[in-house]
């Protein structure tokens, strides 16, 4: 399947970009009443901004509703993406950053524990890419 060729202002990666760690920040968390997660446009407005307010650049979105109310969100970034899962079931919203380049994945992931209202987090992270050296 094509894929969407990027837009002229993020066509070419910077070299800096290629040459930055790569890292894959993983949030767990719970939403609290009144949590905008259960409605798509709303969790898709939440993560726009949070992007946003880390420096990111959405240049790109999808989602799925599934019928028990659950939602998958792919935000597509210039510096890679972001993907937020939710189970309404088992009050559970997991979200995957994925991070290159010029990004603040810490105020992204700040960002997105208010405005998605989330309690009890988790934040792992890990490197990925062939180490260099």
């Amino acid at each position: 399947m094509p894929g969407k060729p990027a837009t002229a202002r993020h066509a070419g990666v910077p070299p800096q970009a290629a040459l930055a760690p790569k890292r894959l920040w993983a949030l767990d968390g719970s939403p609290a009443p009144g949590s905008p997660a259960s409605d798509v446009g709303e969790l898709t407005a939440a993560a726009t901004a949070a992007v946003r307010a880390g420096d990111g650049n959405v240049l790109d979105t999808s989602h799925v509703v599934f019928p028990n109310g659950a939602i998958t969100l792919v935000l597509i970034l210039a510096e890679s993406h972001l993907a937020i899962h939710t189970w309404p079931e088992e009050n559970l919203i997991a979200v995957d950053l994925f991070t290159c380049g010029a990004i603040d994945a810490d105020r992204i992931l700040a960002e997105l524990v208010t405005g998605l209202r989330l309690t009890d987090t988790r934040v792992q992270q890990l490197s990925r890419g062939a180490p260099r050296g």
